[in-house]
């Protein structure tokens, strides 16, 4: 048997800023599931995206607390251009989230920046420099 990845799984705050931050990078969600304690959708390729609130995964997992010291897991999105790393990042901290890395040429050859959806997970927007 081969197991294969198949959903990635968030644990949010709040449902509402959580989705609205999603929306920016392009998610087509729900516009009613702002109240709902789950969300998930599919994307294109078949891997699934959801969203539970703190609540919801404590149902099951009572013990559960939230990771301390940094990020474990980072959601790393491409974009067209470099241009556009930079003008996406710019938005979504013109938008009020908080920005973590402003864009910069990496030595890997990416134009790559770094900001933090609302529960302070690492999202990572990045575009080939060739």
């Amino acid at each position: 048997m081969t197991a294969r990845l198949d959903l990635i799984g968030l644990v949010v705050v709040d449902m509402g800023r959580s989705l609205a931050f999603y929306r920016k990078l392009g998610f087509d969600l729900p516009p009613d599931a702002e109240t709902e304690p789950h969300v998930e959708v599919t994307l294109p390729g078949g891997l699934r995206i959801a969203w539970d609130t703190v609540d919801t995964v404590r149902s099951f997992d009572p013990g559960w607390t939230a990771p301390a010291g940094g990020h474990r897991v980072a959601l790393a999105f491409a974009c067209d251009s470099a241009a556009d790393v930079d003008a996406t990042y710019r938005s979504l901290v013109d938008a009020g989230y908080v920005g973590h890395k402003e864009p910069w040429d990496a030595f890997w050859g990416q134009r790559y920046a770094i900001v933090l959806d609302p529960d302070g997970n690492s999202v990572d927007l990045f575009a080939s420099l060739g």
